[in-house]
């Protein structure tokens, strides 16, 4: 785990970063559907240096930032325009901790393993039930392949375990990744899936 100045260095490092693909691509399919007369909520677990807060912000949607992290409320805040903060709120909050209001979209960057198995369950039972009937989750999962796998403190779950999660759901997109590549340490071999599912209208 990294601890508080380790992630105020890795944004810093990042900083300019485009926002993430399960994020636009999520966005591009709520455009595909007619517009709301008020604006849409999402919900942003594991905000980290805001980057996807404040592209969400760009188009119109109102913004619940949570990160258990300190300095990644400093970070949002100091890059939001003072015309955009009025549809913005950050929580500053473990995920084992959070209380979640109802949604359209809850997006979570690489975020959703580093809540402690044990707190998980109930966590993801929190997650589904924020999502509003027509509304979508899009993020990452850990495999159990992954190089972190032995973090105890670190949720990492099969395909199986993953698809389970999203019953109820339509999974609208589905993604295994299994090789090396870049983290915040330094080069990993990643297993991630990332998912975006949404829950239909009459559930």
């Amino acid at each position: 785990m990294l601890t508080e100045t380790e992630w105020d260095d890795f944004y810093k490092k990042i900083a300019g970063r485009y926002p993430r693909p399960a994020l636009t691509d999520a966005l591009a399919l709520f455009e595909k559907e007619p517009a709301p007369a008020e604006p849409r909520l999402a919900i942003d677990l594991g905000s980290g240096d805001g980057i996807e807060c404040i592209f969400l912000l760009e188009r119109g949607w109102r913004v619940l930032a949570v990160d258990g992290d300190p300095s990644a409320a400093k970070w949002l805040e100091e890059k939001t325009p003072p015309e955009m903060r009025d549809r913005l709120q950050i929580l500053t909050a473990k995920f084992e901790d959070v209380s979640l209001p109802h949604a359209d979209l809850i997006h979570s960057s690489f975020s959703m393993p580093f809540c402690p198995p044990e707190h998980f369950p109930a966590f993801w039972k929190r997650v589904a039930d924020a999502v509003t009937p027509g509304g979508r989750f899009a993020g990452q999962f850990f495999g159990v392949r992954d190089e972190w796998a032995n973090e105890p403190n670190m949720t990492f779950l099969t395909e199986e375990q993953v698809r389970g999660l999203f019953v109820g759901f339509e999974i609208e997109t589905f993604h295994e990744k299994d090789r090396e590549g870049k983290s915040a340490r330094g080069m990993k071999h990643w297993h991630v899936f990332t998912v975006i599912a949404r829950k239909p209208v009459n559930a």
